[in-house]
């Protein structure tokens, strides 16, 4: 962890976070950063990911989202690394700084804390959607690119929920490095279909400003998480 702490310090002290800020709120708590992870640390993650292949728990809804996905609690044993740059203190003030939110780890038991997308085969994609927040208080996404050798792209529109504002849709690549943020209730987004013989794999880390859930929305939260990403045996293990 402290060769983490220390390579993401040396990123995160060059940033003009009073721009960065400035911009994550023009835009209605999103934010994009290119080039977030430094090469050492993207390299480290990448060298897990041949390892991981067996845990991946493909899913196919028809008209919402097909892919593949790795929960916390996979990657909590087959790799901690990703656990420990989730709970980086250098990473979490950083965050706090730009959202100006006190942000909280999710609970142990959410499988969705921090989890591997993976984009692997012909048409995989999710609709739009929202990053609903079951809990009490917001939830804040965090997306890091680590492999993108596709054409897919990451599409969203700002301002869909500000009344007598024009919503504008723009759409990124999100290559090996890059971090987006943005606060799940207000970003409306989907990820466009994959081609023949391309690959994306993107990990999320998850944080929100109060972990209490009611008992009705951690079960819909749960059902929806064994559905659409890492199956009933992975989430209902640990609920």
């Amino acid at each position: 962890m402290e060769q983490l702490q220390t390579e993401l310090h040396k990123v995160t002290t060059v940033l003009d976070r009073q721009k960065i800020q400035a911009e994550y709120q023009a835009q209605n708590e999103f934010l994009v950063v290119e080039n977030f992870l430094p090469q050492t640390i993207l390299e480290q993650l990448l060298a897990l990911l041949p390892s991981l292949q067996p845990a991946i728990n493909r899913n196919y809804i028809p008209n919402h989202k097909k892919g593949g996905s790795i929960s916390k609690f996979s990657l909590d044993n087959l790799a901690p690394t990703f656990g420990e740059l989730y709970r980086l203190p250098v990473l979490v003030e950083f965050l706090k700084q730009i959202t100006a939110e006190e942000l909280l780890f999710c609970p142990d038991t959410d499988p969705h804390a921090y989890a591997l997308y993976y984009y692997t085969e012909p048409g995989d994609h999710i609709q739009y959607h929202y990053d609903t927040s079951y809990y009490q208080g917001k939830r804040y996404t965090v997306l890091l690119g680590l492999v993108d050798r596709s054409t897919s792209k990451l599409e969203y529109q700002l301002y869909r929920n500000i009344p007598n504002r024009e919503t504008q849709t723009r759409s990124l690549a999100l290559t090996p490095g890059t971090l987006v943020l943005f606060n799940g209730d207000k970003l409306y987004h989907r990820v466009t279909p994959l081609g023949n013989n391309e690959e994306r794999i993107v990990l999320t880390l998850e944080y929100v400003t109060d972990t209490r859930m009611s008992t009705l929305n951690r079960f819909v939260s749960n059902m929806k998480d064994a559905i659409a990403y890492f199956g009933f045996r992975q989430v209902f293990r640990s609920s």
